[in-house]
C-alpha cells in the first residue's frame, strides 16, 4: 500500500476539480491546471479527491503515490500558489527584472549580462538591493524547473561563495590554498 497514495485530498473553498476520462482539471482563484493521469482511478466526492491504484494497469501501483501528489500540487497551486527564492552573492553580481516580470537580466560575472526569459506561467520579482529573486507560479513543476535553470547559470562556488543559491541552501566552503613556509 502506498502511504501517500491512500491519503485523501481535501478541496479548499473556491476550488473546483473535474474529471473527463483520464484528464483531471482543477480550477481556482489563481488559475486553472489540467493533467492526464495514468495507472490510477480518481474519484471526486463531496470536497474530497480519492486516488486509488488501477490494478489492471501495468504501472498502477508504481504511479499511485506520484499521481496523488501531482493532483494535490495542482489543488494547492490554484488555491495558494507556490514560490521559490534565489539569492545572489558576489561582488558585482545582481539581477534586474525586465519586461514586467516576464524576463530577468542577470549580471553574474560574465562578460555580458545574461537575459533569461521566464516561462508564461512563472513571474519573477527582484528584491533586497537586486540580490534576491522571488519566483511565483501555480505550477510547481514549472517553477522548480525555472529556479533550477537560473541557479545553473552560476552555481555557488565553494571557495568564495559567489553565485546563485536557493534561499537557505547550505554551501560547503573549502579553505583554499595554504601558504607553504
Amino acid at each position: 500500500m502506498s502511504r501517500i497514495g491512500k491519503k485523501p485530498i481535501q478541496i479548499p473553498a473556491g476550488v473546483e476539480v473535474k474529471l473527463s476520462g483520464d484528464v483531471v482539471s482543477v480550477k481556482g482563484p489563481l488559475g486553472s491546471l489540467s493533467r492526464t493521469v495514468e495507472g490510477v482511478i480518481v474519484e471526486v466526492n463531496s470536497g474530497v479527491v480519492k486516488v486509488t491504484a488501477d490494478d489492471g494497469h501495468a504501472n498502477g501501483r508504481a504511479m499511485w503515490g506520484l499521481m496523488r501528489t501531482l493532483i494535490d500540487n495542482m489543488v494547492t497551486g490554484v488555491s495558494t500558489g507556490f514560490s521559490k527564492t534565489l539569492t545572489i552573492s558576489g561582488t558585482g553580481y545582481k539581477a534586474e527584472a525586465a519586461g514586467d516580470g516576464k524576463a530577468l537580466t542577470l549580471y553574474l560575472g560574465y562578460s555580458k549580462p545574461v537575459e533569461y526569459p521566464l516561462p508564461a506561467d512563472v513571474t519573477g520579482a527582484v528584491e533586497d538591493r537586486n540580490l534576491k529573486i522571488v519566483l511565483r507560479s501555480i505550477n510547481k513543476e514549472s517553477l522548480g524547473d525555472t529556479a533550477a535553470k537560473i541557479r545553473a547559470l552560476r552555481p555557488v562556488e565553494p571557495y568564495k561563495g559567489k553565485g546563485v543559491a536557493y534561499l537557505g541552501e547550505k554551501v560547503r566552503r573549502k579553505a583554499g590554498k595554504a601558504g607553504i613556509k
